[in-house]
This record gives C-alpha cells, structure tokens and sequence, in this order.
C-alpha cells in the first residue's frame, strides 16, 4: 500500500499520478505499487516538484509497518526518532 500526499504541485504531475493511483482527495492519493513502480513514480515527483512538497508513505517490514518519504517543502515536519516516524505540524503553522 502506498498513499502520497502533495502540497502544491503542478496539476499535471497530479493528473500523472491517477494512472497508477486513485485521488481520494485533492492531492493525496493511494495505491497498491510494486516497489519498482513506487521507486520509478517517487523519483518522478521528486523530479516534478517545483515549490511544492511531497510525502509517500509505504509498507515496509519495521517496527511500525511502514516508512515515509518526504520532498520539497511541507506543512508537516517528518522525524526519524530512534527508528521510530514522528509527524509534527511546522512551528509556523500553529
């Protein structure tokens, strides 16, 4: 399972994404991916990205099944404690 979450990124990287994924909400989308194909696509948004930000959660064999990826710029602060995820919202956004 994989779900990506984009903060303003361009309409056309969106409409990307919906070949392999559904849009469940503007801008945040889920999928079931092979972990080429969630590679090749994270590499892809990486590359698209302009001034906007990106974060790909997956499955992953870890303590809390599953692993983030974050990109560009994003209202969430994302932490790796001790193996452990954090999600905390940026200090200028409360």
């Amino acid at each position: 399972m994989v779900v990506l979450v984009m903060e303003k990124v361009p309409s056309s990287l969106r409409g990307e994404l919906t070949r392999w994924t559904l849009e469940i909400k503007a801008g945040v989308f889920v999928g079931a991916l092979s972990a080429v194909v969630r590679d090749l696509l994270w590499d892809r948004v990486k590359w698209s990205l302009r001034s906007g930000g990106a974060i790909m959660i997956h499955s992953d064999n870890s303590e809390q099944g599953f692993a983030i990826r974050y990109w560009g710029e994003t209202s969430r602060r994302i932490e790796d404690f001790e193996g452990l995820w954090l999600v905390g919202v940026e200090e200028n956004q409360a």
